[in-house]
């Protein structure tokens, strides 16, 4: 991992993964490419971890997006399919995510929190898919249409222009808002909210979710069974209305 990126895991089961180039707006530079790549294999492969934050350093930019001066000096073209390393995409993942945005999430790093699970941005945050003003484009923004009405994504990605963090919760894109500088806190008390759920059971809703975006309902429902069967069938499927019946919290095992 680079020194581009720091990767903290705590011992409550969360990883925080932080983008420090404060200097570059934390853009998505070589170094923060490689060092994303390195904590999401990290987390991934980590049983102890359960669920990640991706933010960044700094309250002026959650992640400024590519490296334009990088761009140019390549004289890059279509980006590689792999160039950036993005959550369920580039990146192999089946924990769940959380992005804090902190300040600007513009381009890339409107790519980066929109590939997370859930958002909670800071209150002075902003948000923009301006690829438009430099003449480069958004393939990665195609399932946004999941998540916000089609005329809005129209007008965020024919102009280019930023939204402040309450349109981005009022359109549905942030879960959860924060006093500026209070952004990481948020995610960290989201996260705690789900770690409190059984393991197998969590990951099975995760899977149920993104299913039903790819599919129709007959199709989603059928998938989501399936996916679900393993949660039924573990022990914390019994732990869980036992703590229930004993008025005691549950002891998840995840199996």
């Amino acid at each position: 991992m680079t020194d581009a990126v720091r990767f903290d895991a705590r011992p409550d089961g969360i990883a925080v993964i932080t983008i420090d180039r404060p200097e570059t707006r934390n853009a998505l530079g070589h170094d923060v490419r490689e060092g994303l790549r390195a904590a999401w294999e990290r987390f991934e492969s980590d049983p102890a971890l359960r669920i990640a934050i991706l933010t960044g350093a700094g309250n002026q930019a959650f992640c400024a997006g590519g490296d334009l001066k990088e761009m140019v000096e390549t004289g890059m073209a279509v980006p590689p399919r792999d160039m950036f390393p993005v959550p369920y995409d580039t990146i192999e993942l089946t924990k769940p995510t959380i992005a804090a945005v902190n300040g600007h999430a513009f381009a890339g790093g409107w790519m980066i929190a929109q590939a997370c699970d859930l958002c909670v941005a800071s209150t002075n945050a902003k948000f923009a898919i301006s690829e438009v003003k430099v003449g480069r484009g958004v393939p990665w923004a195609a399932p946004l249409i999941h998540m916000i009405p089609q005329r809005i994504f129209m007008e965020i990605v024919l102009t280019g222009k930023p939204i402040d963090a309450r349109r981005a919760y009022e359109i549905g894109l942030v879960n959860r808002l924060a006093e500026p500088g209070g952004a990481l806190d948020a995610a960290i008390a989201l996260a705690h909210e789900v770690l409190e759920g059984a393991p197998l059971s969590v990951k099975a809703a995760r899977e149920t979710v993104m299913l039903s975006t790819e599919m129709g309902r007959s199709a989603a429902l059928q998938a989501a069974r399936a996916a679900h069967d393993l949660a039924y069938r573990s022990h914390d499927a019994q732990e869980g209305p036992r703590a229930f019946a004993e008025k005691r919290k549950p002891e998840w095992q995840g199996r």
